[in-house]
């Protein structure tokens, strides 16, 4: 049987929210809906591009801490708050993304906060490496 194992950002909304930044089970990281916030300030940045990097970043790290990469995610889900953004994301998403071409679903949504832009989820398998 795996063992199951939470991980954290640190984020105050996790706690209040009951949620883990990301959960390992087995090869498996599953990686939760992530916004554009740094962490490290606890700001939002203005642009829906930055609100994206921070969001890649912010996932990357996870899946690092996690044991994983980003060329483990099997499947990616992009929520963009205006149909506008999708253009202005594709680039950034297809720099991270291109090359491992995850099972993706893009919607125009509301998130939480009138601040938040885009929100991403991962999910991650691991697999042997070949060189």
């Amino acid at each position: 049987m795996s063992k199951r194992r939470l991980l954290s950002t640190g984020s105050p909304f996790e706690k209040t929210a009951g949620y883990s930044r990301a959960v390992v089970d087995g090869e498996w990281c599953f990686v939760s809906g992530t916004t554009g916030y740094d962490y490290a300030n606890m700001t939002m940045p203005e642009s829906v591009e930055e609100q994206t990097r921070n969001c890649l970043s912010t996932i990357e790290r996870t899946l690092n801490d996690a044991g994983f990469s980003l060329p483990d995610v099997v499947r990616a889900r992009y929520h963009v708050t205006d149909r506008a953004y999708v253009s202005k994301v594709f680039p950034i998403l297809g720099q991270a993304f291109g090359d491992i071409r995850p099972a993706a679903t893009m919607t125009i949504c509301e998130l939480n906060e009138p601040e938040m832009k885009i929100e991403i989820e991962v999910t991650a398998l691991k697999r042997d490496r070949v060189n």
